[in-house]
């Protein structure tokens, strides 16, 4: 059963385990570093739908579907899925996910959504509340620029600071921890995240609105567990781009906690900044969701890292909030991987 480390950290006692993988991307995505690593690629960004958000939809359906069909599993043997995007009343998980008939429960976190939806799912397969969850979310560059900033029509130019949303789902099996086999990766522990709000109102700086919460979760995480950066391979965070991870860095190194040596990103790892012009890296609920579910996940199943912080990180504001001067809170979640 779990148990309570410390005040913030929650330790699986029998480790669920992790049963399928997926991820669905766009062009642009596709044509990144990472490219060979996504389970599908589409050309077009529209993938042959009507509109951005119905676009939306079809990515995290596709990642849902993919991800069970490589756990071997039908959507009648799913007992909850736990899914959320960045969208109003996350529109694209509820008409996405509709027509599987899995008992849903919709989430917002965010850039975060990725490690929380995966943490919730993971407490359900540890407890028995679940012998099989599905954890997923996703994003899309037109559906979002629509929403929180500008239609894509009126061609407003972006700042340094300014992140791309991936157009991209990830999708994540978890299982109860009786189904484990050799080599299938586990969820050692998670950690939820507090409301952090140093007053940023730039939404075209979403990375320094964000650093704060992701520095804060895991310096409560290493207070819960009396661990230290040298005991992982690596520590992800997502997604903070190149802004927001040197400020995170920085304020860890007040407390003299240096992650430079194990650190990555997933906005930086998504795309080639340079010449994808894409300023400060990626951004997005697909972004950390589709980077953890292809290259990360891969790299486990072959050995090459065992022990992974999974830090999703998420700036918790609306279209409403930002036009009424609001600061943007931000919030960190993580999940401890082992395989």
């Amino acid at each position: 059963m779990p148990t309570r480390i410390g005040k913030y950290t929650i330790e699986m006692g029998s480790k669920p385990v992790i049963l399928g993988f997926a991820s669905v991307v766009g062009k642009k995505e596709g044509e990144g570093p990472l490219g060979e690593y996504y389970d599908q690629c589409h050309n077009d960004t529209t993938l042959g739908e009507s509109s951005w958000e119905k676009a939306e939809s079809r990515l995290q359906n596709e990642a849902v579907v993919l991800a069970l069909g490589k756990a071997n599993l039908k959507n009648t043997d799913i007992d909850c899925i736990l899914a959320g995007d960045l969208l109003n009343q996350c529109i694209s998980s509820t008409f996405g996910l509709r027509s599987l008939n899995i008992p849903f429960l919709g989430q917002f976190g965010a850039c975060s959504t990725m490690a929380q939806t995966l943490a919730i799912a993971s407490l359900f397969a540890e407890s028995g509340a679940a012998r099989h969850a599905v954890a997923v979310t996703s994003s899309h560059f037109c559906s979002a620029e629509r929403q929180f900033r500008f239609p894509l029509e009126y061609g407003g130019q972006r700042t340094p600071t300014a992140q791309w949303t991936a157009t991209a789902a990830g999708a994540i099996v978890m299982g109860s921890p009786q189904q484990k086999q050799e080599g299938q990766i586990v969820v050692n522990s998670v950690s939820f995240g507090r409301i952090t709000d140093f007053g940023i109102k730039d939404a075209a700086n979403m990375g320094a609105a964000m650093a704060p919460a992701a520095a804060q979760t895991l310096l409560d995480y290493f207070s819960d567990t009396g661990s230290s950066p040298k005991d992982y391979d690596l520590i992800l965070t997502g997604d903070l781009g190149r802004i927001g991870s040197d400020l995170m860095e920085e304020l860890l190194m007040k407390d003299k906690i240096d992650i430079s040596a194990v650190h990555n990103d997933c906005g930086l790892m998504i795309y080639d900044r340079e010449k994808q012009d894409v300023h400060a890296g990626g951004s997005g609920c697909g972004c950390s969701g589709a980077v953890l579910c292809s290259y990360i996940m891969q790299q486990m199943m072959a050995g090459k890292l065992h022990k992974v912080l999974f830090l999703g990180t998420g700036a918790l504001m609306s279209p409403t909030s930002s036009q009424q001067g609001e600061s943007i809170p931000g919030v960190a979640h993580l999940v401890y991987l082992m395989a």
